[in-house]
């Protein structure tokens, strides 16, 4: 049990989310001795404080959900919430981009977001609910060339979407793990023996607002 606690990014990003659910978060992190939380950047300042002393990771998000932002804007997203006290950076690739097969744009944005990020770990959210498998292996390619951390799988946010599925995260694992990058898996994680199944499939984060009933089995 203790091994899956550490795959687990506990997650809030609801639009409605108060200071109070941040807070709850937080402190069930602490007590179930979770990987890290995830949460967004307008509450970034307060997780950071009240995690102050903690080893637990922060993580935010920028261009999210959607990816619409212009490269300018994450650039500038990614800057403030590190100076805020986040660790990590989950990033939202340039779906239109990839749809358009302008590979060199998205790669570069991914260069320019991890020249901001420097040290810290940067996740490229590549959406698998929206992209076929060719559009997976080139997404995942993507984040090779632009040197990232790691590629993620879903924002949770696509509507009807299913989230991490283990075929996915096969065929993520085996494009970037010979380059030296990682797999997060998120969305629709809700039971324990699905976290084992994409924890088998090469996941080592776990991306879910669920971690507490996880662990509960």
């Amino acid at each position: 049990m203790e091994t899956v606690n550490k795959y687990i990014e506990h997650t809030l990003l609801k639009a409605d989310a108060k200071s109070e659910d941040i807070e709850g978060l937080i402190k069930e992190a602490i007590e179930n001795k979770f990987l890290g939380v995830c949460i967004n950047p307008n509450f970034v300042k307060f997780a950071h404080n009240m995690l102050d002393g903690s080893d637990i990771k922060l993580v935010t998000v920028v261009n999210f959900p959607l990816a619409s932002n212009t490269i300018e804007t994450v650039l500038f997203q990614t800057e403030a919430a590190l100076k805020d006290g986040a660790n990590e950076i989950d990033t939202v690739i340039n779906l239109s981009s990839l749809k358009d097969k302008d590979y060199k744009k998205v790669a570069s944005d991914i260069q320019r977001t991890k020249e901001i990020a420097k040290d810290n770990i940067l996740k490229v959210i590549i959406e698998t609910d929206l992209l076929n498998q060719d559009e997976i292996i080139a997404a995942c390619k993507c984040a090779i060339e632009g040197g990232c951390d790691f590629v993620k799988t879903s924002t949770g946010f696509v509507k009807g979407g299913v989230g991490a599925k283990i075929e996915d995260v096969e065929l993520m694992y085996k494009t970037v793990h010979p380059y030296g990058l990682n797999v997060k898996a998120s969305g629709g994680i809700k039971d324990y023996n699905k976290a084992l199944l994409l924890i088998k499939a090469g996941a080592i984060r776990l991306g879910t607002s669920s971690g507490v009933q996880i662990i509960s089995k």
